[in-house]
């Protein structure tokens, strides 16, 4: 009586397993459509200096003064890249709202980060803005297969 039991239960529990399969197989299908899509605003290697030349005639285009355009150090994490960018421009109030409103309505992904804003020179209606953007690329195959080595490499 008692296997009577256990087997019904374990029974129900699989009957509702495979019920719900063919939903998680449609999330998993719509969730690697996402990915691609993301993996498509993500620039490759060769896409960065155009990138680059993206976000100065954003600022540009504002009227904008680039005091300040200097690439960091990439930051490479497990599927993708990092790049910080620091940037100092000078300009009117409006211009840089419009300026980071341009680098949002990129095609690819870009973010400003740290943003501080202060008065220019004096009796000047200009502010000065230094930010840190940072846009991503993802890894080709080489590059994940050496950031996996050398995740093993390391000590735990």
């Amino acid at each position: 009586r008692a296997t009577e039991q256990t087997l019904r239960e374990d029974y129900k529990t699989k009957l509702a397993k495979a019920v719900s399969l063919e939903l998680l197989k449609k999330q998993r299908e719509q969730i690697q459509q996402y990915v691609i899509q993301l993996e498509k605003q993500l620039p490759s290697k060769a896409e960065m200096a155009a990138l680059l030349s993206d976000i100065n005639q954003a600022g540009v285009g504002r009227s904008l003064q680039f005091e300040l355009f200097r690439p960091g150090q990439v930051i490479v994490r497990e599927y993708y890249a990092e790049l910080p960018i620091a940037i100092r421009v000078t300009g009117k109030y409006d211009d840089m709202g419009a300026f980071a409103a341009d680098i949002a309505n990129l095609s690819r992904i870009v973010t400003l980060n740290d943003i501080a804003i202060a008065a220019g020179e004096k009796n000047s209606a200009t502010l000065t803005m230094d930010a840190t953007a940072r846009t991503f690329r993802y890894l080709d195959a080489d590059e994940i297969e050496a950031q996996r080595n050398a995740m093993k490499e390391q000590p735990k």
